[in-house]
Parts: C-alpha cells; sequence; structure tokens
C-alpha cells in the first residue's frame, strides 16, 4: 500500500513564518513514519520561496533516509507539484503533474539534460525522476500510463465536504483506472473507513491532505495497514 502525503502549509494556524515551521515538521514525521511520497503543493509561493522551503524539505527527508531501519526499508520521496525546474535545482525525487502540465515525457527530457545544482542535488538528484500525474477519469489514467508517467492519482473518488459540486469518480471508476500498467492512488474524501474500499478497488494506494495533515501520522499509517491487511485476508 503506498501512501502519498499532499501538503498544504495554509491549513495550519498562525503567521507564514509558524506555518512554515509546522509543515516542516509534518515533513519530518511524514518521512518518520512511513509516508511514501510527499507532494510539496504550495501553489501560491514565489519560485524563491518554493526553492527555499524544498530545500528544507529535502534536507530533512535525507536526513532522515540515514535512520532508515529494517522497520521502514522504503524511504520517502519528494515531489515538487508541476515545477520541474524546482525539482531539479532542490535534487527533489521527481514532480507531480497536473493535467494540463507538460506531459511525463517532457519532464523526463528536462530532467535527464540537467544535473541539478548544488552539491546537494549533485549528491542526491536521482537519475530517473519520479512522475505522479493527477487524473479524473480513467482515460486520463491510461493516457499517463502510455506517457511513461510513474503512477497516476484517481481524484475525487468520493464526495468532498468542501467540493460538493464537483462529482466524485466512485469505486468503479477506480477499479477500471487500476487495471492500467502503472499504480493508481485513490485521492479526494479518504477516510480510514472507506481506504479499504480503495485498496480492494484496486488502488495501489491513498492521497491525502487532511488525513495526514491533520492527524498523528504514526497512527493513521498503522490504522491503514490494518484495513489493508483485513481486506486482503478477506480476498
Amino acid at each position: 500500500m503506498l501512501l502519498y502525503y499532499i501538503t498544504d502549509r495554509k491549513a495550519f494556524p498562525g503567521d507564514e513564518q509558524t506555518r512554515r515551521r509546522l509543515l516542516l515538521d509534518k515533513i519530518a514525521e511524514a518521512a518518520t513514519d512511513g509516508i511514501n511520497y510527499i507532494q510539496l503543493r504550495e501553489k501560491d509561493l514565489s519560485t524563491r520561496d518554493l526553492e527555499s522551503l524544498a530545500r528544507e524539505a529535502m534536507q530533512i527527508i535525507v536526513e532522515k533516509r540515514k535512520l532508515t531501519t529494517d522497520h521502514c526499508p522504503l524511504p520517502t520521496a519528494l515531489l515538487i507539484n508541476s515545477r520541474t525546474d524546482v525539482a531539479i535545482a532542490t535534487a527533489a525525487n521527481g514532480v507531480h503533474l497536473q493535467s494540463n502540465d507538460i506531459s511525463p515525457k517532457e519532464v523526463r527530457a528536462a530532467w535527464h539534460s540537467s544535473c541539478g545544482a548544488g552539491a546537494l542535488a549533485r549528491e542526491t538528484q536521482p537519475q530517473n525522476p519520479l512522475i505522479a500525474v493527477s487524473c479524473h477519469s480513467p482515460q486520463e489514467v491510461a493516457k499517463a500510463a502510455e506517457n511513461q508517467a510513474t503512477f497516476a492519482v484517481l481524484a475525487p473518488v468520493f464526495e468532498k465536504k468542501d467540493a460538493p459540486g464537483i462529482t466524485p469518480q466512485g469505486l468503479e471508476a477506480l477499479t477500471q483506472a487500476s487495471r492500467a500498467k502503472i499504480p493508481v492512488l485513490a485521492l479526494g474524501g479518504i477516510t480510514l473507513q472507506n481506504a479499504q474500499s480503495c485498496l480492494q478497488a484496486g488502488a495501489a494506494g491513498i492521497a491525502a491532505i487532511r488525513l495526514f495533515q491533520e492527524n498523528d501520522i504514526a497512527t493513521i499509517v498503522r490504522q491503514l495497514q490494518i484495513a489493508a491487511d483485513h481486506g486482503a485476508s478477506q480476498s
């Protein structure tokens, strides 16, 4: 089960400095407690501020990787929302593309033409970027797979309280999407109560903002794993 935490520093209380500190603390928590991917999704930041935040996040993740044990063998990867240039400059592990962004093939071409910048980038820049793509239908997932995305995020699977006017895709669409040749993560209205149904529908994992950001991540990961194991034993 893959777990994808999508950041939203503006949801934290306090001024900008406080929100930034709280977000970096949450990133450290995620990198410690079993989150596979973190999408840095701070769209309102200037390029300079986004780069600064991404560098700090990567430094935290790199330090956590040094502490990786058999209990948590897979290190956390950082993906930058839409900004391939920032991902390359900060030695992030990849990018998360919106449906109207450039294609994964174009990201790979840009990535391979650059070796990153700075000492941290030279030491840690992955040769092959992780590329996630936001999708809103099984057809878009199939296109993402054709364009060499690493994985897709289908949204919204369930109705979201803050977006009641958006029609959810539902579990049937998730099942169809999950037949693609790349992993598909479920996003949108995901809770501890419905996560198991997403996995049973074929999702490789779940993506969320609030589920991870507003709760103790270690507890959420443990409960999700229990749900996944229970679902597997019934299948």
